[in-house]
């Protein structure tokens, strides 16, 4: 009874956030699809460590959002997949901190390692560390599974509006070639004076015969 009234509180949290992620996911083939307009090729690194990690944040927050959304009997039984979760989440961002420190496409600054690398492995930690208490029928540690997974949200959104914005903005500065200079200048005037008359027309000179 107690497990059932814990989780069907949660039931509209979960809902929403869910729904949320596995609609948001979309949001990233948008923004391959303006990076493949404007015609930038990044490496397999670089997309592995800016582009790839938001989809798997929103599918683990809409992963989350399933399993504590299904019929369960117990907590324990609910603790098992949370805390795999978070394990794998955290083993993923220390993959994704490789990449991002081996890719040469981009130079990283601080916004980046901390939206891309230091916030994930902080919900992943958090949502693991919240599963294995959660095995010890802890009712209360459901607010730390649901920060978490709504911070990976957030984290999905800003990660792909931030790649963007950085297309947009490097699309935008850079020179394009001047419509005046392609235009076809007009042919040069004319010398002023009279045109010089035909050869047939010039008069005998005075040595001719």
């Amino acid at each position: 009874m107690i497990l059932q009234t814990a989780l069907e509180s949660w039931a509209n949290f979960y809902v929403v956030v869910g729904s949320s992620a596995g609609a948001l996911t979309g949001l990233q083939f948008v923004v391959m699809t303006l990076i493949a307009q404007a015609g930038r090729r990044g490496s397999r690194d670089t997309l592995t460590a800016f582009g790839s990690p938001n989809v798997v944040h929103f599918c683990a927050a809409l992963l989350v959002a399933s399993v504590l959304s299904a019929p369960w009997h117990t907590l324990r039984q609910v603790s098992l997949p949370v805390t795999l979760l978070g394990l794998a989440g955290v083993f993923y961002s220390v993959e994704v901190l490789r990449r991002a420190r081996r890719q040469r496409d981009h130079q990283p600054v601080f916004e980046d390692w901390l939206w891309h690398n230091v916030l994930p492995t902080l919900a992943y930690a958090t949502m693991a560390v919240s599963g294995i208490v959660l095995g010890w029928n802890s009712t209360g540690v459901l607010f730390a599974i649901g920060g978490a997974t709504l911070l990976l949200v957030f984290i999905g959104i800003h990660n792909a509006w931030d790649t963007v914005a950085y297309v947009t903005f490097a699309e935008s500065s850079t020179p394009q070639p001047d419509r005046d200079a392609r235009t076809i200048s007009p042919p040069a005037s004319a010398p002023s004076g009279p045109p010089p008359a035909p050869e047939s027309s010039r008069a005998p000179s005075a040595r001719e015969p």
